[in-house]
C-alpha cells in the first residue's frame, strides 16, 4: 500500500486489487466471480478508494510536507523507473523489437502524465501519476473549502466543527461525482479524446478517491450489516446490473467505452468495491498475520510498475524454447517483437495464464525484496 499506515483488511484489499490488475492484462479471470464482477467495472476505482482511505485531515496542516511526502513516495520511484524503462526500450530496439518510444525530455517528464504509455514496458504504472495528480487535487480542494468554511462558520465550537467536517464530506464526495459523471456523459458524446483524455481519467477517478475517505469518516463504523444479507444485496445487485446493462467494463485509463449512461460506472464501482472489501474483512482473520500476503499489499507499487516486464521475460523463455528446442513451434515471434500485449498459451491452454499471473506477481516481488536488502545493508552502514 503507497500510505505508510498499516490495516490488515486493507492490505488484503489491496491484494485482491493488484492480483486483478496482473489478471486482467492477461484475460484471465480468476477473481471475476464467473464475470459477476469483471476487473474493468472497478478494478481501477478499487484502488483510488484505497488510496482515499489512507488520507487524514492532519495532512492539511501542514501541505507543504504532504506534497512533499508523496513526491518521495511516488513520483520520484515512477520518474527512475521511467529512464530505466526508456533505456531498456532503446536497447531492445537495437535488438529488433519495435516497441516503446525514443528517452527525451517529453517521454521522460510529460508523457507520463498525458497517457503513460511513453515505453510500453511499464504502461501499467500509468496509474501512478494520475494518483499523484489526483492526491494533489483532493489537498487542493480541501484546503479551499476548509478555508470557506472558516470564513462561514463563525462558531468554534466542538460541535460546530464535526457537523461543518461532515458536511464538508459530502460536498466533496457529491460535487466530484457530479463532474465525474459529466465526464462520462462527454465520454459518451465523443468529446473525451486526444489530449482530453488526460484530465478526463483524472476527473472520472477522482470521486472514488473520495469515495474511499467518505467511506473512512462516515460509512465504516455504521458498516455493521451481517455478511449474509450484506453479500445477497451486492451480489443480486451486480446481477441486475449483468442483465439489463449492455456490458459493465470500461476503460478508466483511456475515460471511454462507457456503455450504460454516467451512472452506471460508479454504481458498478461501488458494488465492485463493496464486494471485495467485505471479503477482506471475512477473510482477515484467517489471511490477516500472513507475512507473504503483508509484503504483497505492501509493495502493490513494484507489482504495477513491473509485471508487463515480467510478462516479457516469460515469453522470452517460450521464445527461446521455440528457437533452440523446437517446442512451442506455433510461437509468434512477430508478435513478441512488436506487440506487448501478445501472450502465447502453451497448446493454447487458458490455464497457462496462471503462469504468467505468478510471474507478474512474483517476480516484481523478488526485485523488491533485492532492493529492500541492498538498502538495508546501506542504511546499517551509514
Amino acid at each position: 500500500m503507497e500510505d505508510g499506515r498499516y490495516d490488515r483488511t486493507f492490505c488484503i484489499l489491496s491484494v485482491f486489487a493488484i492480483v486483478m490488475v496482473v489478471a486482467g492484462h492477461t484475460g484471465y479471470g480468476i477473481m471475476t466471480v464467473g464475470d459477476l464482477f469483471p476487473y474493468y467495472s472497478f478494478h481501477i476505482p478499487l484502488f483510488m478508494f484505497i488510496s482515499g482511505y489512507f488520507y487524514r485531515d492532519s495532512e492539511e496542516e501542514h501541505p507543504l510536507l504532504y506534497v512533499k511526502k508523496k513526491v518521495r513516495r511516488l513520483l520520484w520511484p515512477y520518474l527512475v523507473w521511467n529512464l530505466l524503462y526508456g533505456l531498456l526500450a532503446w536497447a531492445l530496439r537495437c535488438a529488433g523489437f519495435s516497441m516503446g518510444e525514443s528517452v527525451n525530455l517529453k517521454t521522460l517528464f510529460l508523457d507520463p502524465f498525458l497517457h503513460g504509455y511513453q515505453y510500453l514496458y511499464n504502461y501499467a504504472a500509468w496509474f501512478v501519476p494520475t494518483l499523484f495528480v489526483v492526491e494533489m487535487m483532493n489537498l487542493l480542494a480541501r484546503l479551499l473549502l476548509r478555508r470557506l468554511i472558516e470564513l462561514w462558520n463563525r462558531r468554534k465550537t466542538d460541535e460546530n466543527r464535526a457537523a461543518c467536517g461532515r458536511a464538508a464530506e459530502w460536498i466533496m464526495l457529491l460535487g466530484s461525482l457530479f463532474v465525474g459523471m459529466a465526464v462520462v456523459q462527454l465520454s459518451i458524446g465523443g468529446h473525451v479524446w486526444g489530449p482530453y483524455r488526460t484530465p478526463g481519467r483524472i476527473l472520472f477517478l477522482f470521486p472514488c478517491f473520495q469515495m474511499g475517505r467518505f467511506y473512512h469518516s462516515e460509512l465504516e463504523k455504521r458498516d455493521t450489516i451481517g455478511n449474509l444479507p450484506y453479500f445477497a444485496v451486492v451480489l443480486g445487485i451486480q446481477a441486475l446490473l449483468g442483465v439489463c446493462c449492455g456490458g459493465l467494463a470500461f476503460s478508466s485509463v483511456w475515460c471511454s467505452g462507457f456503455a450504460n449512461g454516467p451512472v452506471i460506472p460508479y454504481v458498478t464501482s461501488v458494488s465492485g468495491i463493496a464486494f471485495w472489501l467485505r471479503a477482506a474483512r471475512v477473510l482477515t482473520p484467517v489471511l490477516g498475520e500472513s507475512r507473504a500476503l503483508r509484503f504483497l499489499g505492501r509493495n502493490t507499487y513494484a507489482v504495477m510498475m513491473h509485471h508487463v516486464l515480467a510478462f516479457m521475460l516469460v515469453k522470452a523463455v517460450l521464445a527461446g524454447a521455440a528457437a533452440v528446442t523446437g517446442l512451442c513451434a506455433d510461437f509468434d515471434f512477430a508478435q513478441f517483437y512488436g506487440n506487448i500485449d501478445y501472450l502465447y498459451l502453451v497448446r493454447g491452454a487458458e490455464q497457462f495464464k496462471a503462469v504468467y499471473l505468478a510471474a507478474g506477481l512474483l517476480l516484481p516481488l523478488g526485485l523488491q525484496y533485492g532492493l529492500n536488502r541492498i538498502g538495508n545493508r546501506f542504511a546499517i552502514r551509514r
